[in-house]
């Protein structure tokens, strides 16, 4: 590559790019969106990475956005190295930093927010990159992803990066349907080869034997055999001995997480990531190593994570840190060994990444949410179970869910092969383990659908007919109906033809459209009957279909009962029958033809001669057509104009089109799998219940259009009813907590402590408020919005109120990671009240709650480190 930037880019890393990062670069170079489905690890950020330095280049702007802060956060500091502080921004939840920057990192929903703000941002905005882009198919936030592909401008390039999903080629044709040339960049083999085992632990020895989950691409004959020589009984189909429970004798086990990190250690195979789906089995696991003294690190290693780890927490109190268990966060990292999952504070958690990612800490216990963007990649990956509890029931993971586990196994550039093991269960065979593995179906799906907040601001900035177009535009139309979205896009390209046409159309002379009309303006159907009874065989008119009209000489005139009907012969001897609504005029003779002798109209020589008569006839118009014609000139200014004849062509070809879409229009509108037909429920029952009059947003729409929640529609009438009105500062950030707390394992939602009586009669209110919006949206076959949950009141109106962390988390049995989170969450959310609340007072009140929440942990766990190297 030639190109500076392409070398500058290039020397970064320590490996030559691929083939597949190569074509990924050259269909940027030409100009065309791109879609990069690779497995993790393999090196999909370089072309991403690539289309940000060449808009860079070219002085424009370019966005990088991320699903989770953590990326987006990460992200950060490494374009900001590479490129300079001054020239990289951030914009999250949590932080703003440089939004003017030519390169800014963000979360989806920020580049959301920014499109239906019509935000002065997206002005000389150059490519915007899309990580994670397969997150399109997540039940809440997907839809999301598919907003940004549908009303991003088509002059922006787009870079998709996704897993490796089997059908990449579909979503390729749907982004080239929506957003035009769209170049799919499918890359299936690992940069690193990968090697999968399965653990079992053998009472007989006292020991854990390791074997290869495939051979030949089938599932491993030995194990089967090693199975059954270790069970009294007969091996049941599947590859499992019957245990106890069955009436069999099981001499296998699951290993012990220790006794695997040991074995880990021993064959060489560490950095691991092992992954356990349950917190509290990741803290409890990370504890047991350092109690039975596992340690993996140096002196001089330990000194350096300790270094890093107090750097990293600088702003935070000691009192906070005492509750957050920082002693013994930082002991189990001095042994190499650190634990990672939703229930730890984001800034433990980076430690963890970076001490990781340094080669300090050699084990991490994590649960899945570790799987998602963040870079660590690993020597080897251990699955505790392939197993996942859904908050019902066990289920086995997905083949995308092992791919994106195991994706991390493997260093490009210090490892020759990566390797996953799975540990042994008594709840899932061999066979299950061998078919996971070997399987290649990673099918993505869209979760688009229409939302409250999407429907307002469509109805804000989109007449109507845009809007089911853009809905329809959407994946999960393109996977439903093809068809449908074909037509979508049919109608945008035709619709903008049409646009063009009619401003070539416009003349300065005057209104062309009016001169049209006149023009075409039709005659009251006695006087075009009356004008074919006057016809005589002979008599040369211009007739024919609405599309073209010739000369023909007529043949018969016929009195009817229904008016008169005349037939008449064209030059190509066509014979037709018309009567009086085939004219929008009464017809005058053009001249006449002396017709052959004798008279036989059904006579094939007879209608020969009388066609080429007709084709030799010199036809003089009749002074009445010609006093007609300067009539008309002589009414209207814009005959005056020279260009008259080249905007009367531009106006008929647009008026074509105009039918043309309403044909389109119909198709679109008897699918009955349309995804706008769900919008035009969701748009009744907000018309319902007052947020929408006709095609406008009422003040309360308004209101809607700025809110963006899950919760949106709920949240919005609660504004409306009052039910936040006169709240203090602390009342009103507890109950705007039951917007954003979930309850964990299935806990009643519709219970909690209600710290004062006060906000035991709002919640009553909520809550009726939110049982009636249900019912609503299940008469509508709308999806039911997630309900309110009041256990959170508490703890939020303590830490509002300036409790100390420790007394919260204590009070309110929560783990740091889960009440941070929620705070967060939460003060994004009276941020958005403080906007939207119809009482100064009451804005002035959440304004004030935000403020109040953002403090201690939940301040200092918001800044972006940068940990020096």
């Amino acid at each position: 590559m030639s190109d500076p930037d392409a070398n500058k880019l290039t020397a970064r890393y320590d490996f030559a790019l691929d083939k597949f990062q190569i074509d990924a670069i050259a269909s940027i170079n030409d100009g065309l969106n791109v879609l990069v489905a690779a497995p993790t690890g393999s090196g999909k950020t370089v072309v991403a990475e690539y289309a940000v330095a060449r808009a860079h280049r070219a002085g424009l702007r370019s966005f990088y956005t991320a699903p989770i802060k953590a990326l987006s956060n990460q992200k950060f500091v490494e374009l900001s190295t590479f490129y300079g502080e001054s020239q990289v921004g951030l914009l999250t939840g949590d932080n703003s930093i440089n939004p003017n920057a030519p390169i800014v990192v963000m979360t989806t929903e920020v580049l959301r927010n920014m499109i239906y703000a019509r935000s002065q941002a997206l002005e000389s905005l150059g490519v915007v990159v899309l990580d994670e882009v397969h997150f399109l198919q997540d039940a809440y936030r997907g839809p999301v992803w598919e907003e940004i592909i549908i009303h991003l401008e088509p002059t922006v390039q787009l870079v998709c990066l996704s897993a490796t999903v089997s059908n990449a080629t579909e979503l390729c044709d749907w982004l080239t349907t929506v957003r035009g040339p769209t170049t799919p960049i499918v890359e299936t083999k690992r940069p690193i080869e990968l090697t999968n085992h399965y653990l079992i632990g053998d009472k007989s020895s006292n020991s854990v034997k390791s074997f290869d989950v495939l051979v030949d691409g089938r599932a491993n004959p030995e194990v089967l055999r090693f199975e059954q020589t270790k069970s009294n009984t007969p091996v049941r189909h599947g590859g499992r001995p019957q245990s106890k429970k069955y009436g069999g004798s099981q001499r296998l086990f699951a290993p012990q997480r220790s006794d695997i990190i040991k074995e880990l250690a021993s064959s060489d195979l560490l950095p691991a990531i092992f992954f356990i789906f349950s917190r509290n089995q990741c803290d409890e696991a990370a504890k047991s190593c350092l109690k039975m003294g596992i340690s993996l690190t140096t002196a001089a290693e330990k000194k350096e994570i300790v270094a890093i780890a107090h750097e990293r927490l600088a702003n935070f109190s000691d009192d906070d840190l005492a509750a957050l268990e920082f002693t013994q966060f930082v002991k189990q990292l001095e042994a190499g060994i650190g634990s990672h999952h939703a229930g730890i504070v984001p800034t433990f958690k980076e430690i963890v990444e970076t001490c990781f990612a340094r080669g300090l800490v050699k084990v991490v216990f994590a649960t899945e949410t570790l799987a998602v963007g963040i870079n660590m990649p690993a020597r080897a990956v251990v699955l505790d179970k392939i197993t996942k509890f859904n908050g019902e029931n066990h289920q086995m993971l997905k083949p995308s869910d092992y791919a994106q586990l195991t994706g991390r196994a493997g260093r490009r550039g210090l490892d020759d092969i990566g390797h996953a093991l799975v540990v042994w269960s008594p709840f899932v065979t061999f066979d299950q383990v061998a078919a996971l593995v070997a399987s290649r179906s990673f099918v993505l799906n869209s979760a688009f659908r229409p939302t409250y907040n999407m429907a307002a601001n469509l109805i804000r900035s989109t007449s109507q007919v845009q809007a089911r177009h853009l809905l329809n535009l959407s994946f999960a139309q393109f996977q439903s109906g093809k068809d449908v979205v074909e037509i979508q896009a049919r109608i945008q390209r035709r619709s903008k033809e049409r646009d063009r046409l009619m401003l070539q159309a416009e003349s300065p002379f005057g209104d062309i459209e009016e001169y049209r009309l006149r023009k075409s303006a039709k005659a009251q159907p006695s006087e075009i009957d009356n004008s074919l009874s006057e016809l005589r065989p002979g008599d040369v008119i211009e007739a024919g279909s609405i599309s073209r009209t010739e000369r023909m000489v007529v043949l018969t005139v016929a009195q009817r009962s229904d008016g008169t009907k005349i037939t008449a012969l064209s030059r190509s001897r066509s014979v037709q029958t018309f009567s009086v609504r085939d004219f929008a005029q009464p017809v005058l003779p053009l001249g006449y033809v002396k017709l052959p002798s004798p008279f036989a109209p059904n006579n094939n020589k007879f209608l020969k001669e009388a066609s080429s008569r007709l084709a030799t006839a010199k036809i003089k118009q009749s002074s009445r057509i010609k006093q007609t014609s300067k009539s008309q000139q002589a009414d209207h200014p814009v005959v005056s104009d020279p260009d008259l004849k080249f905007r009367l062509i531009a106006a008929e070809s647009a008026e074509r089109i105009d039918r043309e879409l309403e044909q389109l229009e119909k198709r679109v509108s008897n699918s009955t799998q349309s995804v706008s037909n769900k919008f035009d429920e969701l748009v009744k029952l907000l018309t319902e219940w007052g947020f929408v009059d006709e095609w406008s947003l009422t003040s309360r729409g308004q209101m809607l259009s700025h809110i963006f929640h899950e919760s949106d529609l709920l949240i919005a009438n609660c504004v409306s009813e009052g039910i936040f009105d006169g709240l203090s500062a602390p009342n009103m950030a507890a109950l705007a907590s039951v917007f954003v707390f979930q309850a964990r394992g299935g806990e009643d939602a519709i219970t909690g402590h209600f710290p004062n009586n006060e906000l035991k009669v709002r919640w009553k209110s909520l809550a009726k408020l939110s049982q009636k919006l249900a019912t609503a949206e299940t008469n509508h076959g709308l999806v039911v919005h997630r309900g309110p949950e009041a256990g959170f009141m508490g703890a939020a109106l303590d830490w509002a109120s300036g409790t100390p962390l420790v007394d919260v988390l204590e009070e309110d049995e929560l783990t740091a990671g889960d009440f941070v989170r929620t705070i967060k969450q939460l003060i994004d959310l009276l941020r958005q009240l403080s906007i939207v609340l119809f009482e100064e007072s009451d804005r002035n009140a959440a304004s004030a709650a935000a403020e109040m929440c953002f403090r201690g942990v939940v301040a200092a766990s918001s800044s972006v480190g940068r940990i020096a190297s």
